[in-house]
């Protein structure tokens, strides 16, 4: 295994061996990896990786998103991450799997001890940013809403409007053909009936990551776990530069009244620029929001393999080049009705099926995202601020 990732998240990682931190395992390659004698952790961590358009272990993309869940403790070696590693695994599997900073050190020494593999896996090991999780609530609660607000008004009965579901961060599974695939999704809408459950809609999005693995994440729930629609947010940051370094104070209340000048003058800067860049003791804390892209995926071809890589459906640009675009969104971007969240067969009503979902506002999209930018500032300035401990 190789780890890959943001430096700062890295060290800071290995610096405090945190238990909560999450470790996303991803088979990075779309063709078959060469068989090694043993698998390591490399120096693919020391340095940051250039993007390239193919994700291999040593051309890793530069990557600070995962997934977060929260987990139940577990001996070690009946962690997820031990599972996947001590069962035969096809070269060209495909596998993300959340794991502590804690288990994966024990499943690389288990892989040392055993000395070969049969995959080629890289970790991402980035903390969860709140630019990220707000926008994945945001998506997902204002699109259960509007699903409720629709049956409600089309006089559903309580009864069936209380099928619906939502979750975050699931791990789900998947026999793709050639080797176990195990992933989380973002965010879903499921409906449930007689205790089963049918995934109808998954949410997936991206922060600073390639575009072409946000579309294998959202394409394998629609194709391996047969999910009519998905619906994909890519954020893209622009480049902060150096970052800032730690600094150090006499106690814990000095660092906190820190941090408070800084999100003082952080929110300052966002009356002026709303979606960055922006900046704190000549430290860029946030670079300025190059593009935000909201998408729907289906998959019109049923027999299409799991790995099929989808092209969307329909595509619309929320911000380009640190302003908000003026291309229209439309609330139900033009192509999502109330059938994506509940199945056919509950609803006889062809009509109220076909009813639009208004779910997306620029209001709250513009609002939320302000705030989960400069949430995302100010955490990045509070993990490099430490009080300094005596000898």
């Amino acid at each position: 295994m190789s780890v890959i990732g943001d430096l700062d998240e890295f060290e800071s990682a290995a610096r405090g061996r945190q238990s909560r931190r999450q470790v996303a395992e991803t088979h990075i390659s779309s063709q078959p990896a060469k068989k090694t004698s043993k698998r390591t952790v490399s120096d693919a961590a020391l340095t940051p990786a250039k993007s390239t358009e193919k994700r291999t272990v040593s051309k890793a993309i530069h990557s600070t998103q995962t997934r977060v869940a929260v987990q139940e403790h577990v001996p070690m070696e009946q962690s997820n991450l031990m599972s996947v590693v001590t069962r035969p695994l096809s070269p060209d599997a495909k596998i993300e799997v959340p794991a502590t900073w804690s288990e994966y050190e024990y499943a690389q020494e288990h892989l040392d001890a055993e000395g070969s593999n049969s995959c080629q896996l890289a970790t991402v090991v980035a903390a969860p940013s709140p630019l990220h999780s707000d926008m994945v609530g945001e998506l997902v609660d204002h699109f259960a809403d509007a699903c409720r607000e629709v049956m409600r008004r089309g006089g559903i009965s309580e009864n069936i409007q209380e099928g619906l579901t939502v979750s975050s961060a699931t791990t789900n599974c998947a026999d793709a053909g050639n080797g176990l695939t195990i992933r989380e999704w973002d965010g879903a809408i499921s409906y449930v009936v007689d205790d089963e459950r049918t995934l109808m809609v998954a949410f997936e999005v991206g922060v600073s990551q390639t575009y072409k693995s946000l579309r294998a994440a959202i394409s394998w729930c629609v194709c391996a776990l047969h999910c009519p629609l998905g619906i994909a947010m890519h954020i893209s940051e622009g480049s902060r530069g150096e970052r800032s370094k730690v600094q150090y104070y006499a106690s814990e209340q000095e660092a906190r009244a820190a941090i408070q000048r800084a999100r003082d003058e952080i929110r300052r800067q966002l009356r002026h620029y709303p979606l960055g860049p922006l900046v704190w003791n000549g430290v860029m804390l946030f670079g300025k929001l190059q593009k935000v892209v909201i998408e729907t995926f289906r998959n019109e071809e049923p027999d299409s393999p799991p790995e099929t890589l989808l092209e969307p459906s329909r595509s619309f640009v929320i911000v380009r080049d640190g302003r908000f675009s003026e291309q229209d969104v439309p609330p139900n971007l033009n192509d999502i009705v109330l059938g994506d969240c509940v199945p056919t067969h509950i609803l006889s009503s062809s009509e109220i099926l076909a009813t639009p979902l208004d779910f997306f506002r620029r209001s709250w999209f513009e609002s939320k995202i302000r705030t989960a930018i400069l949430d995302t500032a100010v955490l990045r300035i509070s993990r490099k601020t430490k009080v300094a401990r005596g000898p």
